[in-house]
């Protein structure tokens, strides 16, 4: 099916953020590994295959819409030295995601691509989850101190 050009070239928008974040988030899952803070490695890596889900969703749809997939580019990627700064950095890339998804969703709708336009709901769902479950944790810290919350993270 042919899809209308605004709404290929803003899901391949969307696919090059997706991208980015699979980045920024398996590098992040593998530093906490690394300093021992297993159960938090474990959550970001679960983000991470998540946003692999949605990349796979928007190559899918962009090439039912005939068009070209674009996988070779990638935002800048945020990686954070400590792991407050990780969820912080995390936190405005989810935010980031979301603006994009809604601007995405209303330009759906105004190209009558509800197919399209469904895909992204479900997309943004997940992604309202994440940025919840990051802010429940960045409000652990504020609440217990990091030394504590990091006390629970471990394996």
């Amino acid at each position: 099916m042919k899809g209308k050009p605004k709404v290929i070239d803003e899901l391949n928008f969307l696919l090059v953020d997706e991208l980015t974040a699979i980045s920024q988030y398996m590098v992040h899952a593998e530093m906490c590994a690394n300093w021992g803070y297993e159960k938090l490695a474990e959550k970001i890596e679960k983000r991470a295959i998540e946003e692999m889900k949605h990349a796979e969703k928007h190559i899918a749809r962009i090439l039912f819409l005939e068009g070209k997939p674009i996988v070779s580019n990638l935002n800048t990627i945020h990686i954070g030295s400590d792991v407050q700064t990780i969820l912080t950095n995390d936190h405005a890339a989810e935010q980031g995601a979301i603006t994009e998804y809604n601007k995405a969703i209303n330009l759906c709708t105004e190209e009558a691509d509800n197919g399209t336009r469904e895909i992204l709901e479900d997309i943004l769902t997940d992604e309202e989850a994440h940025i919840d479950w990051i802010e429940a944790q960045l409000d652990q810290i504020e609440q217990m101190g990091i030394q504590n919350y990091l006390v629970e993270q471990l394996g």
